[in-house]
């Protein structure tokens, strides 16, 4: 009996030892294959958070805030476009009336040196118009072309809460076409030396497949995150593509990542433009109060007004693929480099001469 025990031990070690080598076996052919030069669709097997943490240090929110001075009018006085342009509004007003409009999105540092700093975002989130008109209803419901008010833009502030001197930035160029903006300024050498730009590659969007694997960095309701998600291609818009990663306000202008042959080989390949989205009307309590609880085993009496509520599709979020931007900074080189905005990995050489006589 004793003997039989040990004659199934000793058949069971090479079966043991047989299952270790067909296990390093599998390992030895399926790792190999991210050396395809390829991006990646299988989720990343070895860790990478020093560098993905090393990528978060460049992102940072932005906010964005415009300033309105409205004039609003009699109904009786009947004001058209044209005659508006020949009368003095703040003359004709019944009432002036001071409100604001902000918004709010996501930037990454791609330069800073000597004193400059620029981060890539989404045009959208610094866009506000200069003037807006609303005009009187009429009864069946329609837009009359008489004026009801004008508002025109006084200021506007767009800043990062923790950038030297209040975060104030600038927008240095910007394309509302494609929905991309570029914010910088000057400032002294030792205050971007803190600053981390983003060190990875720009790749090409052009390259990503069905199912490949991506990360998404944002600010989600002003929460610093990472996400992560698969590729669609949909090929209806050109330099468009879609994620499945959740997209929450704030996360506008986001970069997105991919890997090539495996992590840490990260490439940038698109930067967050928007969710689809809906509008509906709501008819909610006329109450101020935040506090404010309404019962619903009792009818509310008091007054109501139409609330404009924007619905976002989560699940499906665009992106602007990398080569739109990469297109559109070379397209701006002379103007970027005239600034001190030097972008080697995209422009090139560049005389060093014209560089230090603008530093």
């Amino acid at each position: 009996m004793i003997r039989k025990f040990q004659f199934r031990i000793l058949l069971a070690v090479p079966v043991f030892f047989s299952i270790l080598s067909c296990t390093s076996s599998i390992f030895e052919k399926v790792y190999p294959t991210l050396n395809d030069g390829k991006y990646d669709s299988e989720f990343p097997y070895k860790n990478s958070s020093q560098q993905l943490e090393e990528v978060s240090n460049s992102i940072r929110l932005i906010n964005s805030i415009a300033f309105y001075e409205s004039y609003v009018f009699d109904r009786n006085k009947n004001f058209t476009l044209q005659q508006l342009k020949q009368t003095d509004v703040e003359k004709d007003a019944v009432e002036k009336i001071y409100f604001n409009r902000t918004a709010s999105g996501t930037g990454t540092i791609i330069f800073a040196n000597q004193g400059l700093v620029a981060l890539l975002t989404v045009s959208h989130i610094v866009s506000f118009p200069d003037t807006v008109i609303s005009y009187f209803v009429n009864s069946d419901g329609g837009s009359s072309q008489f004026i009801e008010s004008i508002s025109i833009k006084s200021k506007q502030t767009n800043y990062v809460s923790d950038f030297p001197d209040s975060g104030e930035l600038d927008v240095i160029l910007q394309d509302k076409n494609m929905d991309i903006a570029l914010l910088g300024r000057r400032y002294t050498s030792n205050e971007t030396l803190r600053m981390t730009a983003f060190n990875y590659p720009w790749g090409n969007s052009s390259e990503l497949e069905w199912g490949s694997f991506i990360y998404v960095f944002g600010f989600p309701m002003n929460y610093k995150m990472i996400s992560k998600g698969i590729v669609s291609r949909t090929g209806k818009e050109k330099h468009i593509f879609l994620i499945d990663a959740v997209f929450n306000k704030g996360c506008s202008g986001g970069i997105v990542l991919a890997i090539r042959d495996g992590v840490p080989n990260f490439e940038l390949v698109g930067i967050v433009k928007s969710v689809p989205a809906e509008f509906e009307n709501t008819l909610r309590p006329l109450i101020k109060e935040r506090d404010f609880e309404y019962n619903p085993m009792l009818p509310y009496k008091g007054d109501v007004y139409v609330d404009k509520e924007q619905i976002l599709r989560i699940g499906i979020t665009k992106v602007i693929g990398i080569e739109a931007v990469k297109d559109f900074l070379i397209s701006k080189k002379n103007e970027l480099i005239s600034m001190g905005y030097n972008f080697p990995d995209l422009f090139g050489s560049t005389n060093p001469t014209i560089l230090k006589q603008i530093h």
